[in-house]
Order: structure tokens, then C-alpha cells, then sequence
């Protein structure tokens, strides 16, 4: 879970009878350059983002630039201020698209009122939501006027959002919850204050559910530092002057640390480790340790269903999510080769063997890698930490709760506050981060309720650092249209400029429609090739029987093979509408 970054530059000011607000894309944003540039890579998960360069186009052509400043009168009239805040989320929404977003832009994207999805549309609200609220502490009566107004409007706005996007839970009420109760009272004994109380979800394990109605700002649960874990507990540890002569991360120290600390009875944590599965299920593990061996467990594999995992790497077959985790894997395997045997052999006394086996340290892995979170401090360090009662908000692709990675210096807390509203009785999610479904799968365990936008299938052409491209289900488009198709613009550019350079025409000529029909055959082809490896089918015995790697690595292949449909039916029913309307325009001409 990465730390809830800045949404954008953004300030008010004011005088006695306007605000002026000021947004502006930030030198800081971690895109500022590679919004600048034309394309980069997709390679080992990184996105390629063909209209970065698009960025400041998109503004101007809204007749923006990258500082704008809009002025509003006490005089306005509600009209007048309702426009002033559509012109801001215009802005907005610009500033915060992601690079997938940016990617996928239609090509009527400068449209004035253009969404460009819920995601964006969310941050894009809160981040005026934000600049309002902090500009009415200081404003005079005049301007408190306009600046609720403002509010009421943007959270009428967020509401009509978060309706058009509900995820809804079963919830299990019959399921024993006395070691959650424990945490959630230890945790609020020692200074954190919840709104939020502990449950079984159906098909999700546990989850946090609103013991209230929480609207759209209320803090949802505030967990003062002192129980958020984080490398200072390792700094006051006996295996720690050892770790850093070794010149460790701090990351790694950690996961060294919670490998003994689980087991310290006297551990100011133990309520919290005793919260912790004994399996997590991720992808990392239920489907790795067939292919993972360790010379000092060999036997470890025959005690954990070694068929099933087998079988979860046959229904993956030569997916994405395969490569995915075998990189994780040889990563793993490499770390514990490399740590563990030497420090159990120089120093028993503080990593005895039995405490550090191959078993924890996957534990620990799958430990951090699900429920690590990464925290900004006062002192302006960013550190990964596990944040005991937090890790029970699960995931959503419309989350409650979006910001929550910067500690408040003023209370020294971290606070969750929510994004939407939430009914009492109804779970609360979080977001982990913008991720593709196999990434989901690999480090937490779990695919997402819903069509997922960063599940992407990235495609690479030529050698050069522009040529690579991704693709993703054209459900998602809403231009169908002839030299459209619900496909990329980038990607099809890409190809069109490989068919035929001197081309540059999308008007339906004869030259035009050929090329254009060859592109998505071409196309179409690719993608064929790629539903092939995809074709498997398993029986119902085998699904019955089925472990939850395996029901996971079907549910994947099935999100592939939607993708992929939907990719290869658009290319047809394209090549199809273009043969047609050529045909009706020779018609029309040979008669003159």
C-alpha cells in the first residue's frame, strides 16, 4: 500500500469579498517528467504512457495552463460558483490522471465535461474538497458563504459518484471475532479511536464495517504512532547493531524483526501477532512452493499440497501472472539464501534456527508485502510500516478511504478519514494502489470485485524505448467509432505508422481503408495467438476440488480471456463497419 500522495499543488486566497483558488501541477509530482516525455516502458510493470506528452495539451486546449488561478465574488450567484467549480475539476482532473488513464485517453477527451474514470473522478473531487475546507479556516463571513457552498457542492458531487459505484459485502455475523475484539481493545486503551468494528466477510476473509453512518471527511480510525510498527522497534532490538553492520535495509530489518517477534510473548505486539492467519494465501506463496526448494527444508513441500499448486501453475500456463511470480520467486529464494543460513550460523543466540526457518520467512514476507504500508512522518522520511487494526480494510476499485499515508504532526496520529460515505452496518475499503489484477493476486491474494481498469496485457514491438504499448477491454471505451474501435490511440497510431509512414489520413479512402483493415487484422491476430495459450478448460470435478490458488489462477485466465474477446470482437466488427461504409461510399459515387 503506497503512501497517499499530494493530489496537486493547490492553495486559496482570499480578500474581503473573493477567494481566488490556485491549482497547479507540482515540480514534485513523482509524473511531472515523464508527463513532459513522449512514451516509456512497460517493461517489469511499468506503464507505458504514449500521451504523456498530452498532459499540457489536454489543459490548453481547455484554455488552461499549468498554474491557474479561478476567482469567485461574494457576489456570485450559484450558478456562477457551480461553474467556477466545474471549471476546477476540469483542472483537477487533468492534474491527477495516472499514467494508465493518460494512456488510454479517447480522442474526445477535451470535451468540457469529460470523466475519465471513477478513480479519477474521486481524487479529483477530494483534492477540492481539501483546498475548500483548509481555506475556511481563515476566511472572513463573506467568504465562509461561498466556501460551504462550494463544499455542499462537491460533496453532492462525490455522493452522486459514489452511488453510480457501490460495492456491497455479505457479512457473516456467526464467526468468532474475540482476538479482533482483543485488538480493537488494546488499540483503543492505548490511544486509537474507531469508528469501525471487526467482521467476517464472505469471500474475503475479515473486514472493517461503519458502526455508524460516517459522511465524507469523518475520521474513520486514528492510530497514534506509538502502535504503528516501523524500523525505530528494530533500532531498540538485540539483532539490530548485528543487521546494521550488515548494512541492511530497513525494510529487510523489519522482516527479520516480526520473524522473532511473533513468537515474543512479552511483545507490547502480541495481541496484534496474534490477529495475524498462520497462511496468508497469496500468490507468492500457495502457488510458489512447488517451484521453490530450500536445502534446509527439503520436506517442508510434501506437508503443502504439492498437486494443487502444480496445478495452479497449469491453468496459469503462459500468462502474465506467471512470469510475474516467478520473478517474485527467484527474488525470494535469492534473499533467503543470502540472509538467513549466516546470521543462524554466526549468531544462534539472537536468530536461532528454529525460529528462522523457510516457513517464517516466507510468513514474513507475505506479512509485508500484504499489509506493509508506506507512512510519511513529521521528520519527512517515508516508512514502510504495519499498521496493527488498519490492515483489515480491504481493497476496493471504489474505495471509502484514499488518502491515509501522512502522519498528523499536530496529533502525532495517523488518520483514515473517509472519502465517500459509508452506512452503519456496511464494510469500509480501502485503496491498496492503483494495481492490475495480477499484481493483486501475487502479494495480497485476491482478485478485486468488478472490471478492473490497470488490468492491461502490454505489448512490445520493435527495439526502441517508444515502442512499447498495452491494450486492455475495449468495455471500457466509449468511441466505437470507424479509425476508434474502443481501442487505444496510441497503439493504433503505432501500427498505422508501421502499415504505412506516409499516411496520415482518417478520412475513408480506398489507400486509407486498406491500411486501416490491415491494422486490425493484424491486430486481431496478435490477440488470437494469445486466446490460444488461454483455452484450457477444466471439468467440474477438477473445479470442485480445486484448492484457492487454483480457483484464483481460473478466475485470472477468465479476466484474460474476457479482455482478449473483447479486443479481437472490436478488430472484427471494425475491419466489418469499415468494409461497409467503403462500399456505400463507392456505391454512392458510381451513381453519380
Amino acid at each position: 500500500m503506497d503512501v497517499g500522495k499530494p493530489l496537486s499543488t493547490d492553495r486559496a486566497t482570499e480578500t474581503d469579498n473573493s477567494c481566488t483558488f490556485v491549482l497547479e501541477l507540482p515540480e514534485s509530482d513523482s509524473l511531472f517528467n515523464e508527463k513532459k516525455s513522449i512514451a516509456r516502458n512497460v517493461r517489469d510493470g511499468q506503464m507505458l504512457s504514449g500521451r504523456l506528452s498530452n498532459f499540457y495539451n489536454l489543459l490548453q486546449k481547455k484554455g488552461f495552463d499549468t498554474k491557474q488561478q479561478i476567482r469567485i465574488t461574494s457576489s456570485s450567484h450559484s450558478d456562477s460558483i457551480r461553474a467556477s467549480l466545474n471549471e476546477m475539476l476540469q483542472i483537477t482532473r487533468i492534474i491527477n490522471l495516472d499514467e494508465v488513464e493518460l494512456y488510454f485517453l479517447e480522442d474526445d477527451a477535451s470535451s468540457p465535461m469529460y470523466f475519465y474514470s471513477p478513480r479519477n473522478e474521486l481524487v479529483a473531487l477530494i483534492s477540492i474538497l481539501r483546498l475548500v475546507e483548509n481555506s475556511l479556516c481563515d476566511c472572513t463571513e463573506m467568504q465562509k458563504n461561498i466556501m460551504q457552498e462550494l463544499r455542499a457542492s462537491v460533496v453532492d458531487m462525490i455522493g452522486v459518484c459514489s452511488d453510480e459505484n457501490i460495492t456491497e459485502s455479505v457479512i457473516l455475523e456467526d464467526h468468532c471475532r474475540d482476538k479482533e475484539n482483543r485488538l480493537l481493545q488494546w488499540g483503543e486503551e492505548n490511544g486509537m479511536t474507531s469508528r469501525l468494528r471487526i467482521a467476517y466477510v464472505e469471500g474475503a476473509g475479515r473486514g472493517a464495517i461503519a458502526r455508524e453512518d460516517l459522511y465524507v471527511g469523518d475520521t474513520a480510525l486514528e492510530i497514534p504512532t506509538s502502535l504503528i510498527i516501523s524500523e525505530e522497534l528494530v533500532k531498540e532490538s538485540d539483532m539490530y547493531h548485528i543487521l546494521e553492520a550488515n548494512e541492511m535495509s530497513s525494510e529487510t530489518m523489519l522482516l527479520l524483526w516480526s520473524m522473532k517477534e511473533k513468537y515474543n510473548t512479552n511483545s507490547k505486539f502480541k495481541v496484534y501477532f496474534d490477529t495475524l492467519p498462520e497462511e496468508f494465501h497469496t500468490g507468492l506463496i500457495g502457488v510458489l512452493l512447488s517451484f521453490i526448494s530450500s536445502p534446509f527444508y527439503p520436506t517442508f513441500l510434501n506437508a503443502s499440497g504439492l498437486s494443487f499448486e502444480v496445478d495452479a501453475f497449469v491453468v496459469l500456463g503462459d500468462s502474465p501472472l506467471m512470469f510475474e511470480i516467478i520473478e517474485a520467486k527467484e527474488h525470494l529464494q535469492n534473499q533467503y539464501n543470502l540472509l538467513i543460513p549466516s546470521l543462524c550460523e554466526e549468531h544462534p543466540d539472537i536468530f536461532p534456527p528454529e525460529l528462522f526457518t523457510w516457513e517464517q520467512f516466507l510468513w514474513a514476507c507475505e506479512l509485508w508485502y500484504s499489509n506493509g504500508m508506506k507512512i510519511m512522518f513529521p521528520d519527512g522520511e517515508i516508512r514502510t510500516c504495519l499498521v496493527p487494526v488498519a490492515g483489515f480494510l480491504n481493497h476496493s476499485l471504489y474505495p471509502h478511504i484514499i488518502n491515509y499515508g501522512k502522519v498528523d504532526s499536530t496529533t502525532n496520529t495517523l488518520k483514515f478519514c473517509m472519502s465517500r460515505a459509508r452506512n452503519e452496518g456496511k464494510e469500509c475499503f480501502l485503496s491498496y494502489g492503483n494495481l492490475s489484477s495480477s499484481h493483486l493476486i501475487t502479494f495480497y491474494g485476491f482478485i478485486p470485485k468488478g472490471d478492473n481498469p490497470y488490468d492491461v496485457i502490454p505489448l512490445e514491438f520493435d527495439a526502441g524505448e517508444d515502442d512499447f504499448h498495452m491494450a486492455r477491454g475495449t468495455w471500457f471505451s466509449t468511441n466505437h467509432e470507424v479509425f476508434h474501435y474502443g481501442l487505444p490511440s496510441p497503439l493504433l497510431d503505432k501500427l498505422r505508422k508501421t502499415r504505412n509512414p506516409t499516411l496520415h489520413t482518417k478520412v475513408l479512402l480506398q489507400e486509407s481503408v486498406e491500411s486501416e483493415i490491415e491494422v486490425l487484422e493484424e491486430l486481431c491476430n496478435t490477440f488470437d495467438s494469445m486466446m490460444d495459450n488461454l483455452l484450457v478448460d477444466f471439468d467440474d470435478g477438477f473445479r470442485k476440488q480445486a484448492s484457492w490458488d487454483v480457483e484464483l489462477a481460473i478466475k485470472y485466465k477468465g479476466i484474460l480471456r474476457k479482455i482478449i474477446s473483447s479486443i479481437t470482437t472490436s478488430c472484427q466488427t471494425g475491419c466489418n463497419e469499415l468494409r461497409a461504409r467503403f462500399l456505400k461510399i463507392m456505391d454512392e459515387d458510381t451513381r453519380g
